[in-house]
């Protein structure tokens, strides 16, 4: 059963090494030890808890989802889908210390294609529709299975809802998302790292609905106690 405080703990200790230097890895497992945490409360940390110095910096990047009015936009699809996939599904999200929503399963690694799938992207859609980006490309990962169908199914619902844009399974999104001259819907800190202009698509998504019942915030104002 999750124990708040100690979770909050973790987050606080978390953090404060991540802001002295110390790795990442070896700092998530050895603050995981002290606290008991399971691997998917591990997960959470890893998910939600960074360095005030690349908070900030991905902070910078983080546009208003209305900022993509005109702009040409390209979708981390997996990544998007998955964690509106994850709200609506009730599963656990955070909030990123940079601001950004993600879910904690990390699920966009392993998609599989359920029947809440189809409700996710709906969602999506109806958020761009009303934003009006100038040109959408929806990007998935190749290798994961039915990306391709995916992706087809999508540039069908874009084709007759009048949205112009495209989808595409490709073998890696990240080349495409890395170099794209305009703005990118992700959570993915390796991406908003080399892009210059980000937004949180899945995080306004479930905000127009609500559905963050199962947010976690991890706390930042108590100074923590560091234990070595």
């Amino acid at each position: 059963m999750l124990n708040a405080e100690q979770i909050q703990e973790g987050a606080l200790d978390f953090r404060y090494l991540l802001n002295r230097g110390y790795p990442r890895k070896a700092t998530l497992e050895l603050v995981g030890n002290r606290y008991q945490l399971t691997s998917d409360l591990r997960h959470l940390l890893h998910r939600g808890v960074f360095s005030n110095a690349d908070s900030k910096l991905r902070s910078k990047k983080r546009l208003p989802i209305k900022a993509i009015r005109d702009k040409k936009l390209a979708i981390d699809g997996y990544n998007v889908s998955s964690a509106v996939e994850a709200g609506l599904s009730g599963q656990p999200l955070v909030l990123g210390d940079d601001g950004f929503i993600r879910d904690i399963s990390g699920l966009s690694g392993r998609f599989k294609k359920t029947e809440r799938t189809q409700e996710a992207i709906r969602m999506v859609l109806n958020v761009l529709k009303r934003m009006k980006p100038l040109q959408i490309l929806f990007l998935f990962d190749a290798p994961i299975s039915r990306s391709g169908q995916l992706a087809q199914e999508i540039r069908e619902r874009l084709k007759r809802e009048h949205i112009p844009g495209d989808a595409r399974a490709v073998k890696v999104p990240e080349i495409i998302l890395n170099r794209y001259p305009g703005v990118i819907a992700t959570s993915d800190t390796a991406i908003i790292d080399q892009s210059e202009k980000v937004v949180d698509l899945a995080g306004a998504t479930l905000r127009q609905r609500t559905i963050l019942n199962s947010l976690f915030r991890l706390n930042k104002k108590r100074t923590p106690c560091v234990h070595l």
